[in-house]
């Protein structure tokens, strides 16, 4: 099902001229992206001119983000593939600095943030990756309970060090003592609950394909329960109810989501067989 191709953008394209100034820090900072173009800039604007390198692996947008791009780094690569652990590992590999650090495009860094990474950099440390706290922003509130907190994961490391592991849910993982850093970078993850939706409609999609791939079969005891579960667990016992309007939001959809995970499943098994896997 995966389509992969990979190549490099023109880098002679018409809004070469407005990237901004290269810095000395040598650290290399990588996004993957795909239609992104709604938050793509922010994420950008927050790091172009800090590293002294800035690589973007996009899968051909369609949305205005592939220009959006190209105004801030010339270092953008095109590489189709439904495997999100592959699209990670293909940015990472293309950095060429010991230290590196990923970011999404709907995330952005502060400046404090900023001043604590650039001090590992360029100083002495034993560590060789650091877990980064991350602040989510959703329909104009800061959540602090339920599902998405507290929100953190390895972001910065030493490149020789690390490797993606996993799938649609793919994680970094490095080899050598881990510390944390004290700052925070921000995330809104979703421009509106109609965007919200898209999304959960193309991770389900994704993660039934990686569970049919591994073998992981439909029951209905699943498609039932775990999503009822998961409401109780995040809007309960994690106290989501505490976020309000925005809080009920995040629980009902993390619902659905994991509810549609296991429908997809479901017709997966039924399109292509239980035991087959989906041919690549």
């Amino acid at each position: 099902m995966a389509n992969k191709t990979f190549d490099k953008k023109d880098p002679g394209s018409p809004n070469s001229e407005l990237r901004t100034p290269n810095s000395t820090l040598p650290l290399s900072v990588y996004m993957i992206t795909y239609n992104n173009g709604a938050t793509i800039e922010g994420a950008l604007k927050s790091v172009a001119g800090w590293a002294s390198e800035l690589i973007v692996v996009d899968s051909h947008s369609i949305d205005g983000a592939i220009e959006t791009i190209q105004r801030y780094t010339d270092k953008l690569y095109q590489f189709d593939t439904t495997d999100m652990r592959e699209k990670y590992q293909s940015a990472h590999n293309l950095c060429s600095n010991p230290w590196v650090l990923f970011i999404d495009a709907d995330e952005w860094l502060t400046e404090e943030f900023k001043r604590e990474v650039a001090g590992i950099v360029t100083g002495e440390t034993p560590c060789s990756g650091f877990i980064a706290h991350r602040r989510n922003i959703y329909l104009g509130r800061e959540i602090r309970h339920g599902g998405w907190y507290p929100d953190y994961e390895i972001r910065l490391y030493r490149k020789d060090r690390g490797n993606w592991q996993g799938g649609i849910h793919a994680k970094i993982h490095v080899d050598g003592k881990i510390g944390t850093l004290k700052s925070h970078y921000m995330h809104a993850p979703y421009a509106d609950t109609a965007h919200q939706i898209r999304t959960i409609d193309r991770y389900s999609e994704a993660f039934a394909g990686d569970l049919y791939r591994s073998n992981r079969h439909f029951h209905l005891f699943n498609m039932l329960a775990r999503p009822v579960y998961r409401f109780f667990r995040d809007y309960i016992l994690k106290m989501g109810f505490l976020d309000g309007i925005p809080g009920l939001i995040i629980c009902a959809s993390t619902m659905y989501y994991v509810f549609m995970k296991h429908a997809k499943l479901w017709e997966m098994e039924k399109k292509y067989g239980r035991n087959k896997g989906i041919q690549e």
